[in-house]
């Protein structure tokens, strides 16, 4: 954690600040952004456990297996759900590491759940997997562009200040959503309200106690201001973990009610395991064309253009404001760099069929524990890289042990908020649906566009419409054709 709460302005030359010596510090300009090797090393280590889970979610989001009818395209394939784990490792390391060593931020990234979810509930059960992967790197090439011609730039400077807290506030709210849910202390209702306190409105289970202690314990050593606060309590909870499910057995929630959400801690069978790699370059990037149609198709890379711009924007916006690593107008110094790094994140987890890959929300608990440089990303690159061939060590971590620390964050995300005007209501509400439609909706890029559509239509109607940048204009009304793809697409088709 860090030892001041004063956020660390990124500049050039920051008076009081010892200069970087040796290479190392100098390339990653450790020193200028207020950092320590210590800091950057523990933010790594924290934002790799807190996002680790991508690993083994996301082949039970794509991956198939051999004889059950589930991830199936049209043609009846399916991805091997332990190939998708290996490439799943393979790519979030790689660029990761890549956004640290060419724009040095602290933003690890991996794959996206929102558009592994469309993939394989939309997408590929009309046409094959390689032609769906073709379709996100499709989008990553656009993505690419925008960003190489400054166009992302250009929209993420022409977001209100207001706006941009905004976004990072409901991200806060986002990942601590995330974390209740992950945690069991959240849940779905078989009927009456949308969601409920643990089971039947009670904490009922084991690991949910966990987590509920492993939030307090990460409290506490934030407030006591102690160095490391949530790596410690994430290896607190976990040694927890491992000694409740040695003496009660709780298994897995999926075999039995009251387990553990997906990792069960416990010894694993073995230490080491090869990675297989067969799914890197099994793409078609015209198949799509053949199995939908070009107005199909193109509607399907509006989407994932649409959703992989925004979903990474508001992240780097709500993490870099976390880490002080924004100017005073809001904006991220050298943003450009890090929008073409994550863009061709879509070309390369398309290219693995790992699906499009993106800056990840949880750096903002790498970010909490003092990382501020690209150095962060390097170590949690390596760990990626490291987690391919050690995929039954870092299994033995459950969600319960980690999901705390989002909680932890989300609440440090929320001071955000001070800096919007409530007493504007053409401010507070555009602030406020950007707050609250993220979590509600699981989305960033959602509660995005709300806030642009709702900031546009409430400028307009004081008169004000000329301060609203045109680029603002163009993205609320590309926003109004995001949110109507549903009746748009069943009147082409």
């Amino acid at each position: 954690m860090s030892d001041t709460n004063e956020p660390v302005t990124v500049t050039e030359e920051r008076p009081g600040v010892r200069p970087d010596t040796g290479a190392v510090a100098r390339f990653f300009k450790i020193g200028q952004r207020g950092s320590t090797y210590g800091r950057e090393v523990r933010g790594g280590l924290v934002t790799f456990f807190t996002m680790a889970y991508i690993v083994v979610l996301n082949p039970i989001i794509i991956g198939g297996m051999a004889g059950v009818d589930r991830n199936l395209d049209v043609t009846g394939g399916f991805l091997p759900a332990g190939q998708v784990a290996a490439v799943t490792a393979l790519v979030a390391g790689v660029m990761t590491m890549l956004m640290g060593l060419i724009a040095n931020f602290p933003f690890a990234i991996a794959a996206g759940l929102g558009i592994n979810s469309l993939l394989a509930v939309t997408i590929a059960p009309t046409m094959s997997w390689p032609a769906a992967m073709g379709l996100v790197v499709i989008d990553g090439i656009i993505i690419v562009v925008l960003g190489l011609t400054g166009l992302r730039t250009a929209v993420f400077n022409a977001v209100p200040p207001e706006l941009k807290s905004a976004i990072a506030a409901g991200i806060g709210a986002f990942i601590a959503f995330i974390g209740l849910v992950d945690s069991g202390f959240v849940s779905r209702t078989p009927g009456g309200p949308p969601v409920q306190l643990g089971v039947d409105g009670s904490i009922a289970t084991v690991p949910t106690l966990i987590f509920v202690i492993g939030v307090l314990l990460m409290a506490v050593l934030t407030v006591r201001r102690i160095p490391g606060a949530l790596l410690i309590g994430i290896v607190i909870m976990t040694v927890v973990s491992l000694i409740v499910e040695a003496v009660w057995g709780l298994g897995s929630a999926q075999d039995r009610s009251g387990g553990w959400a997906m990792n069960v801690p416990g010894k694993p069978d073995s230490l080491f395991s090869l990675p297989d790699l067969s799914l890197v370059g099994q793409v078609d990037l015209i198949g799509a064309l053949e199995h939908v149609g070009v107005l199909v198709a193109g509607i399907f890379v509006f989407t994932l253009v649409l959703s992989n711009f925004f979903d990474a924007m508001g992240t780097m916006t709500g993490v870099g404001k976390e880490g002080g690593l924004t100017d005073a107008k809001g904006n991220l110094p050298g943003i450009g760099k890090g929008l073409v790094v994550e863009g061709a994140g879509a070309i390369v987890g398309g290219g693995a069929s790992a699906s499009s890959n993106t800056v990840f929300v949880e750096s903002a608990a790498g970010v909490a524990e003092g990382a501020r440089t690209g150095l962060a990303n390097v170590v949690t690159g390596l760990l990626f890289l490291i987690a391919m061939f050690f995929t039954p060590l870092y299994e033995i971590v459950p969600m319960e042990a980690v999901t705390p620390a989002l909680v932890v964050v989300g609440a440090l995300m929320m001071a955000q908020v001070r800096d919007i005007d409530f007493a504007r209501f053409d401010y507070a509400l555009p602030a406020f649906l950007t707050i609250v439609i993220m979590p509600f909706t699981y989305s960033i890029a959602n509660g995005i566009g709300v806030g642009f559509i709702t900031w546009v239509v409430l400028a307009a109607a004081r008169g004000r419409w000329r301060s609203v940048h045109p680029l603002l204009w163009m993205v609320a009304a590309l926003f109004v054709i995001y949110f109507a793809r549903g009746p748009i697409s069943d009147l082409i088709t």
